[in-house]
């Protein structure tokens, strides 16, 4: 095996974050909905989930034992997308980017031949996300993670072209990562809010970029999505057949829905072998990255695991394994 093992999809969890924005009443209704759109069965869940795996979310210690464990070299590592705080006005925004960046730059720091990170930007006010996406990178930092909207403002927005624009330029990543599902209660039981919930929203997201236009606007954008994009690749079918069939599906995008895919990288992150490899049908082998969700309930333990168990050539096996992602990151 050659080159180097990279799980794009890692988190760390950020108590500075958590502590600027503490007591502010608007976190308190954020968290209300949040509570009613999940539900009281998921929150009786989350907690003690949570709290076995700060250890692994905050120590670079332990997180580089278990990175070990799995056989993975490289992290990409994320915020938590719990800290995203799209509700904060623009001075609290300011603050939670900027510790937000800081303070992820500083774990990877810990173990920079390991570890490369994500920084985020406040979508709430696009203004700011620009001048936040350009503190990421002088902190070092690859680029940021970013969930599916804003309240509301979807990201086909014209108020983010500067931000697209940015990202091209530099060729900082955007890790698109939902949170939350505006389908509200009806996914409050089962953990349907995140079961549904997120492979909706990737869905949505991605089709605003594509249907828009901004992949035609900024074709050199480097986008990954996680959770394999969600619903999207594997039923692109759909996207293409209303592109050619209506004049409004088909206003706005030069190509064939499809045809953006290839311009996307997807995670590796679907929980199923046979989906994995229709993924890799629908976008090509050389744009699907391995993708952990590490360390959350919802990810995998095992990520090269679950890689091999789609079966793949060997060639697909390491680009997707480690290769592709390499590229992405600079690294040979």
């Amino acid at each position: 095996m050659t080159g180097p093992t990279v799980d794009v999809h890692a988190h760390v969890l950020l108590p500075e974050v958590e502590a600027l924005v503490a007591g502010l009443p608007a976190l308190a209704e954020a968290k209300a909905l949040d509570a009613r759109r999940g539900g009281p069965a998921a929150l009786a869940v989350n907690g003690p989930m949570i709290r076995e795996r700060i250890p692994r979310l905050t120590d670079v210690s332990v997180r580089l034992a278990a990175m070990d464990a799995q056989g993975v070299d490289i992290q990409l590592v994320s915020p938590s997308p719990s800290h995203y705080h799209y509700w904060a006005d623009e001075e609290t925004a300011e603050k939670v980017y900027r510790l937000a960046n800081e303070a992820t730059a500083a774990h990877c720091a810990q173990a920079p031949n390991r570890l490369r990170g994500l920084g985020l930007v406040p979508l709430q006010h696009p203004e700011q996300a620009v001048r936040a996406l350009a503190h990421a990178l002088d902190q070092g930092l690859e680029g940021v993670e970013i969930s599916s909207h804003a309240p509301g403002r979807e990201l086909s927005d014209p108020a983010y072209a500067p931000l697209w624009a940015l990202a091209e330029t530099t060729g900082a990543l955007l890790f698109l990562h939902p949170f939350g599902c505006t389908l509200d209660e009806r996914l409050d039981q089962w953990y349907l809010s995140n079961v549904v919930g997120q492979p909706t929203e990737n869905a949505v997201a991605l089709s605003h970029l594509i249907f828009s236009g901004v992949l035609d606007r900024h074709p050199g954008l480097r986008l990954i999505a996680a959770h394999g994009g969600g619903y999207l690749p594997t039923h692109i079918g759909r996207s293409d057949y209303a592109w050619s069939a209506r004049a409004d599906a088909g206003a706005g995008c030069a190509h064939l829905p499809s045809s953006y895919l290839k311009r996307i990288w997807f995670d590796s992150l679907v929980h199923d072998p046979h989906v994995l490899r229709e993924l890799i049908r629908a976008v090509g082998a050389d744009r699907v990255v391995l993708g952990s969700d590490f360390p959350f309930d919802m990810g995998t333990e095992d990520p090269v695991g679950a890689l091999r168990a789609a079966r793949l050539s060997d060639p697909d096996f390491h680009a997707v394994r480690g290769g592709n992602a390499a590229a992405l990151l600079r690294k040979d």
